[in-house]
């Protein structure tokens, strides 16, 4: 068997949106995922299904893998003849021990790769609005370790640093807060030399405590800091509050959670983190097509008979043409029939088939779009609405009472999914999460199936939708409904919530 091949792939320092595009191609063609505790959740909820997942720990103190064994792992499955990804919290060498993990690659042959990340002694402060270099200030950048061996003294010059006059910036060292300030007080440091602890940079958790070398220790303490954290000494500390730019935007400090079909990238979660939320974007749900979808050939050999075509979701959109596509038809046979849509989704993915929608109702949801084409019909036309299994049972109801004669056909199955990586109960037992997204009742649907036993009175829910606001209705959730079934109205409501909460 011909060896597989490795690839040491920095993660960054937790905001999806750094992760590098070599990265996210890489991951995605893994057949295993290496991966430590320090991988941001947006990265991990990127790893596709098919790979599969081992977790080797490592943060501070608390290693499911020892290093020689996770080197071991990164051989045996590359001998296997699998593309191994080894995903690593920031850059795999910057006190990541890639190299290390390197060695016993390259003793053996094996092909690797190394996909270098985006590293937090500079992302961080730059999240904070400290500039880690500045010529006003300093003219060089100094990374530390902060770690140190349990009794060990520090194996650091911290005079030569001091001489620097540049900027330190010490990870893995919020244990060791004090020392690392004494040591830098003894090697001459000014007591007024500013000096930061900067905690979850580039999440909805990051804080910053500013203060100076003598006193940064005390006010950690009074103020409180969670890991990770990194700390970092220099004049350039001055700047962060009049640089600070991440806290100003209007989501900053929120971590929101976006439901959504596994097939489909969200435009929602894209439009939250650029107002500065963290989002935690989960499947809950997947479409796949009927097994027998020997009903929609079927009503495909008379498709120029149908004066409407009715699509109820992007999913339907999609599965009709994909399934054209399979019989070798094209959009000429769809004939003179006009096409009604339940939404701006559903409308924009009928659009990337170049065809426009002629009729989208006044509120997106599947009672009004029967009620108001209803109104438009002569009472004889002949309908096909492709949709889901469980679709909503009123919309050929009250076309039919309008005199219609409807082919209502089940084209897709949507199933519901949860996380391998991230345990979403926990999240909102642990008020980690402040809110949850949905854009339709399946996703709400998807989500309880796999959060069972969540006291669902303490999720705050924002709803695209009635229909969708009715499902979280059901289970006692605290529901807020957007004005419009838009996307940007539900981002619009977001923010009101997350006013509301300040």
């Amino acid at each position: 068997m011909a060896a597989g091949k490795v690839w040491l792939v920095g993660a960054g320092p937790g905001d999806i949106g750094l992760f590098t595009l070599k990265g996210a191609a890489v991951l995605q063609q893994a057949d295993v995922v290496v991966y430590d505790s320090l991988v941001g959740e947006g990265v991990l909820a990127r790893i596709p299904e098919h790979a599969r997942l081992i977790n080797v720990g490592k943060r501070a103190s608390h290693h499911t893998m020892v290093q020689e064994e996770i080197n071991k792992v990164l051989l045996e499955e590359a001998q296997k003849g699998n593309k191994v990804v080894r995903l690593k919290g920031g850059d795999p060498f910057l006190f990541g021990r890639g190299g290390e993990e390197l060695e016993l690659l390259s003793e053996n042959g094996i092909p690797y790769e190394i996909v270098p990340g985006v590293t937090s002694p500079i992302s961080v402060p730059a999240y904070n609005g400290i500039p880690v270099t500045h010529r006003d200030f300093c003219s060089s950048l100094h990374i530390i370790t902060g770690h140190k061996r349990a009794g060990q003294e520090y194996d650091i010059d911290f005079r030569a640093l001091t001489q620097t006059k540049g900027t330190l910036v010490f990870l893995m060292g919020i244990a060791a807060l004090k020392d690392i300030c004494k040591g830098l007080l003894d090697g001459g440091m000014d007591p007024d030399m500013p000096a930061a602890v900067l905690q979850k940079g580039t999440t909805a958790g990051q804080k910053r405590v500013v203060a100076t070398v003598s006193t940064l220790k005390a006010e950690v303490d009074r103020q409180g800091i969670e890991t990770p954290a990194i700390i970092v000494v220099g004049k350039v500390c001055s700047l962060a509050d009049k640089f600070a730019w991440y806290e100003k935007l209007p989501l900053a400090g929120w971590k929101v959670l976006v439901t959504r079909p596994r097939q489909h990238i969200s435009k929602t979660a894209d439009l939250l983190r650029k107002k500065g939320a963290e989002v935690l974007e989960l499947p809950s749900i997947c479409t796949v097509p009927v097994e027998d979808n020997s009903k929609l050939y079927e009503a495909f050999e008379k498709l120029n008979t149908y004066q409407w075509i009715i699509f109820t979701s992007p999913a339907g959109v999609e599965i009709f043409f994909d399934e054209m596509d399979r019989k070798e038809m094209d959009v000429r046979s769809l004939g003179q029939a006009k096409i009604a849509v339940i939404g701006e989704g559903t409308k924009k993915k009928l659009k990337e088939h170049h065809l426009l929608a002629d009729f989208v109702p006044s509120v997106y949801d599947g009672d009004t779009l029967g009620a108001e084409l209803a109104k438009e019909l002569q009472g004889n036309e002949k309908i096909l609405i492709p949709r889901a299994e469980a679709g909503n049972k009123k919309l050929p109801e009250l076309l039919e009472q309008a005199g219609a004669k409807v082919d209502d056909i089940a084209t897709y199955t949507t199933r519901y999914e949860k996380s391998r990586l991230i345990d979403e109960k926990k999240e909102f037992e642990t008020g980690s999460v402040d809110c949850v997204v949905f854009t339709s009742a399946s996703t709400v649907k998807g989500f309880v199936e796999g959060t069972p036993g969540l006291d669902y009175t303490t999720v705050k829910a924002a709803c695209i939708g009635k229909q969708t606001k009715a499902a979280a209705d059901a289970y006692g959730m605290q529901t807020r409904m957007a004005k419009k079934a838009t996307i940007e109205s539900l981002i619009e409501l977001v923010e009101e919530m997350r006013q509301e909460n300040c």
